[in-house]
C-alpha cells in the first residue's frame, strides 16, 4: 500500500471485533502503537456509544468515535455531534413494528436501550433458540445478551431524543418483509435505513451515515477524505468505504463489499485481521 493516511476509520461488528463480539489485545496493542506514531485512529460503528465499552479491552483507547451509523460523534467522552429521530417517527415505528410483529431495540440518547414491555413476549420469541442457520453467531450473541441484561423493558417510550432503531428478525422473509414497510413509511416522514447483516435492519435521522459522521469529525481535526482510509465488512460501511481516499474490506465481507474496496485484508476478523493488516503496512 503506497498511500500514507493522516487517519484512519475502523469498523467494529465483522472488523475489529471477531465473532464472540470482542477485540482482541492484539487489535488494542495495534491501535496503540499507530497512535503512538502520530496516526489518529477512529472507530465508526453502527453500535451506539454506550454499547462499545463492553466489547473491548482494558484500556482502550481512540482518537474518536463515530457510532450509531453517523448519527453521533465522540471525541474522548466529549459529545462532538448528535441527530436525533423524532418522537412523532418512533411512535409511528413501534406502532407499525407491533403490527408486523418485529423485534425492536430503541436507543435513547443518555439511558439504556428499550423495548416496550407490551412488546415483550414476541421480540423475546424470535431469540429463541435454536439459532437459524444462516443468522450471524455475532449477532445472535448479542441479542441474546441484550435481551437478559441490557434492554429495558418500559411501560411507555422514554426520553426525547433517540439514536437509532435497530430490528431483527430470525428469517430473511420478516425482516424484508419489514423493510418494505420501512419504505412504505418513508413517503410519510423522510428517514435513512442501513443494513449490517441479512437479518437486521437499522433507522436513522435522513441522510444519515457513516461517510456524514466522518465529514463532521474531519472538520474537528482539520482533515480531508483524501488524508484518510477505512475498513469495513458490510453494506452500512458502504458509504464510509466510498467517501474514504483508501478503503480496505475484510477478508469476510462480501464480495461486493470486496469489489467497492481498494484492498482486502489476508485474514478475516476471527483471525485477527485488522491486527494483521495495520501491523503489515504500517509497523514492518
Amino acid at each position: 500500500m503506497e498511500f500514507s493516511p493522516r487517519a484512519i476509520f475502523l469498523d467494529m461488528d465483522g472488523t475489529i471485533l471477531n465473532h464472540s463480539n470482542r477485540v482482541t489485545i492484539h487489535t488494542k496493542e495495534i491501535i496503540d502503537q499507530l497512535r503512538n506514531r502520530g496516526l489518529l485512529v477512529f472507530i465508526a460503528t453502527g453500535r451506539s456509544y454506550d454499547e462499545i465499552k463492553g466489547v473491548v479491552p482494558d484500556g482502550f483507547q481512540v482518537d474518536g468515535y463515530i457510532t450509531s451509523n453517523g448519527m453521533a460523534g465522540y471525541i474522548g467522552e466529549k459529545t462532538a455531534f448528535e441527530h436525533s429521530l423524532s418522537k412523532e417517527l418512533v411512535e409511528r415505528i413501534i406502532e407499525k413494528a407491533r403490527e408486523n410483529k418485529v423485534y425492536y431495540e430503541l436507543f435513547p440518547y443518555g439511558t439504556d436501550r428499550i423495548t416496550l414491555k407490551q412488546d415483550q413476549s414476541y421480540v423475546e420469541a424470535e431469540i429463541n433458540d435454536p439459532k437459524p442457520d444462516d443468522v450471524g453467531i455475532n449477532e445472535w450473541l448479542s441479542r441474546k445478551q441484550a435481551i437478559k441484561e441490557e434492554i429495558v423493558w418500559a411501560d411507555h417510550i422514554v426520553g426525547d431524543k433517540y439514536s437509532k432503531f435497530y430490528f431483527f428478525a430470525r428469517t430473511k422473509d420478516h425482516i424484508n418483509k419489514w423493510k418494505n414497510e420501512l419504505n412504505l413509511l418513508k413517503k410519510e416522514i423522510d428517514f435513512t435505513t442501513s443494513i449490517s447483516s441479512l437479518h437486521n435492519v437499522e433507522v436513522m435521522v435522513a441522510n444519515i451515515n457513516k461517510a456524514t459522521g466522518i465529514k463532521q469529525i474531519l472538520e474537528k481535526f482539520n482533515l480531508t477524505e483524501s488524508e484518510i482510509m477505512a475498513i469495513g465488512d458490510s453494506d452500512n460501511d458502504i458509504p464510509m468505504l466510498k467517501f474514504v481516499h483508501f478503503s480496505v474490506a475484510m477478508k469476510n465481507a462480501p464480495e461486493h463489499i470486496k469489489d467497492l474496496a481498494d484492498d482486502v485484508t489476508e485474514f478475516t476478523c476471527d483471525e485477527d485481521g485488522v491486527y494483521q493488516y495495520l501491523r503489515k503496512h504500517f509497523i514492518l
